[in-house]
């Protein structure tokens, strides 16, 4: 009986996998195209894809979600890596050769997102499911209000869903607990305060916060009906769950957590990092590689920021320089809303210089919001997002006004917020494309844009530029740090060090950045890395097509394919300086995008 439960259990278990084969089977019969079998293949593993992560169909470019969360038990995971790796052998079996262009590009980005699927389960990342700054915990929670009753209604389910959820991860940290596979201690250390504000069973909590924002097409009274059902879902099912949650994070994460910090001692490592490594920056280099990198751009960006230092007419060193920036109140903001204001002028200062640096421009505008509170002491100093762009405006001494206009630039327009909105008004694509993201090319992309302000005009003083440089210069030694980290065993004040010495940050951000590369190895390296791959485009097009060189049509280039793996982008600029620094011409319906 035993094994007939089990025969069971495994047709359930594999079913996906098997249907998986009879669609590509049926679209690779007599007379199917490569195009048409590609389409199949990662249309079906789209549509599981929805069931598995727990979405709705709906718009795919908006994220409808469904009324509850996703299951991540170890089974299921196991489960979605016999999937992805069936996936990727089918689509092995395709002939890339006799793709059409856009099916290579297709091709291309979904064989990455297989492959990065695969790795994380592989080495059983799940087992170790937050990092410094990113919980699973508060991932849920919106920023916005929903539209509907019924999206309301499904984010109830959700809030329901959570000891369930809870449970499963915490049975998963457990595991790797037990393996010595977790976040490292230092990097836990303060983030079970995230925790508490969803302990308040009261409108507080962050959970409710989309019921206080409930759009006048909702009725009153069903809007108070849809009010008391959350306070009492809150209540009965997440904060004993966030409750619960705290407890173990406290007595028992807290106390096993590994002490030490680099990737390659965790098991497996060598492996593990260097898997990291080509998953966050979707290239074939070494970590030793990166690390050289890293020291030589060091070097270039630290003689540019003697140059600037001396344009401000300070005569001391460039250490002494940074001591200063660092601690004259002149530089710091004294309110939050004097910084928040500061962000606003200069995301509209690149508004209006939009036109004369990128050809097709989005209608959708985005907002400027502080850093939620709960999340503000261990966060970022900037988050771009389509519907908002967030600064942290808590410990105003830690975030210097001199480095706002390269993090405006690049987590607003036209970096993270401004491509989220050319990617919801863009082209159509395959729906799995619509939401895919590589940090090689997305931060690459906003580091450019920091480095672009200056054609653009932005920076308006030399301490501005020198701002730029330090930004630029953080994610140059980024790559030393995080190599240095992971790779070479470095310790947590070895990298505090390397960094003070290089970066102009304040103290806290330095730390924060630090104890976040510890917990997320191989991240960090990917907006240099990726930054560095657009900038040798652009110099390659400014000299093969001279007078022609357009940046209007180059950064078009750049955006209109989407969020691609660097080695496809590689590809597609290759072609863009073959067609002349042409692009192939919008769909008709798009025209009215584009500026004068």
């Amino acid at each position: 009986m035993r094994r007939l439960r089990n025969i069971a259990v495994t047709l359930l278990l594999f079913a996906p996998v098997w249907a998986n084969v009879a669609i590509a089977q049926q679209a690779s019969g007599p007379g199917a195209s490569a195009d048409a079998r590609l389409q199949a293949l990662y249309n079906a593993e789209w549509e599981w894809r929805l069931k598995e992560m727990a979405r709705e169909p709906g718009d795919p470019k908006r994220g409808a979600t469904a009324d509850h969360l996703p299951k991540v038990d170890a089974t299921s995971e196991q489960a979605r890596l016999q999937y992805w790796t069936r996936t990727l052998q089918q689509l092995g079996q395709i002939p890339f050769d006799q793709l059409s262009p856009e099916e290579k590009i297709n091709a291309g980005v979904f064989r990455t997102i297989l492959q990065d699927e695969i790795t994380d389960i592989r080495f059983r990342n799940y087992e170790a499911p937050f990092n410094a700054d990113t919980f699973f915990w508060t991932s849920f929670t919106p920023r916005e209000g929903f539209q509907t009753a019924d999206e309301y209604r499904r984010y109830l389910g959700r809030i329901a869903d959570v000891p369930r959820y809870f449970d499963e991860n915490i049975a998963n940290m457990r595991a790797g607990l037990k393996r010595g596979f977790s976040v490292p201690k230092v990097s836990v250390t303060g983030r079970d305060r995230t925790i508490e504000p969803y302990l308040k069973a009261d409108d507080t909590n962050p959970l409710y916060g989309p019921f206080k924002m409930m759009p006048v097409s909702i009725a009153p009274e069903e809007q108070a009906k849809l009010q008391a059902e959350a306070r009492q879902v809150i209540a009965e099912k997440a904060v004993p769950a966030y409750s619960k949650l705290l407890d173990f994070i406290r007595k028992e994460y807290l106390v096993k957590a590994r002490t030490t910090l680099a990737a390659s001692k965790l098991p497996d490592g060598p492996k593990y990092y260097q898997a990291m490594i080509e998953k966050h920056t979707t290239l074939k280099l070494t970590a030793p590689q990166i690390h050289e990198i890293g020291l030589s751009e060091v070097a270039r960006i630290k003689a540019e920021m003697e140059t600037t230092m001396r344009r401000t007419g300070f005569t001391g060193t460039l250490p002494e320089f940074m001591t200063f920036l660092r601690t004259d109140p002149q530089f710091y903001a004294k309110t939050p809303r004097e910084l928040l204001q500061t962000a606003a002028y200069i995301v509209k200062k690149a508004d209006l210089k939009l036109k004369d640096t990128i050809g097709t421009l989005p209608r959708f505008r985005h907002g400027i919001l502080p850093v939620p509170d709960a999340l503000a002491p261990i966060y970022t100093g900037g988050r771009g997002g389509l519907e908002s762009c967030l600064f942290n405006t808590y410990n105003l001494p830690a975030r210097p006004l001199y480095t706002l206009p390269a993090l405006a630039l690049h987590e607003c327009t036209p970096g993270h917020s401004f491509q989220a909105a050319l990617a919801l008004e863009g082209p159509e694509r395959p729906a799995f494309r619509n939401e895919v993201y590589f940090s090689g090319y997305g931060e690459g992309w906003g580091l450019y844009t920091e480095w672009l302000g200056r054609v653009m005009g932005i920076y308006e003083t030399p301490y501005e530029e020198f701002g730029q440089l330090v930004y630029e210069m953080w994610r140059a030694a980024r790559l030393v740090v995080d190599t240095g980290i992971h790779h070479y065993g470095w310790s947590r004040e070895q990298a505090l060090a390397y960094m003070r010495d290089n970066v102009a940050l304040s103290e806290h951000e330095i730390t924060t950045e630090v104890d976040r590369y510890i917990a997320w190895p191989g991240q960090a390296v990917a907006y240099k890395l990726g930054e560095l791959q657009i900038r040798r485009h652009r110099k390659e097009a400014e000299q093969a097509l001279g007078p022609k060189f357009d940046q209007r049509k180059f950064h078009d280039a750049i955006l209109a394919i989407g969020a691609v793996p660097l080695p496809v982008l590689e590809q597609r600029m290759a072609q863009f300086i073959a067609d002349g620094g042409e692009n192939p011409p919008p769909p008709a319906d798009e025209r009215n995008f584009s500026a004068p």
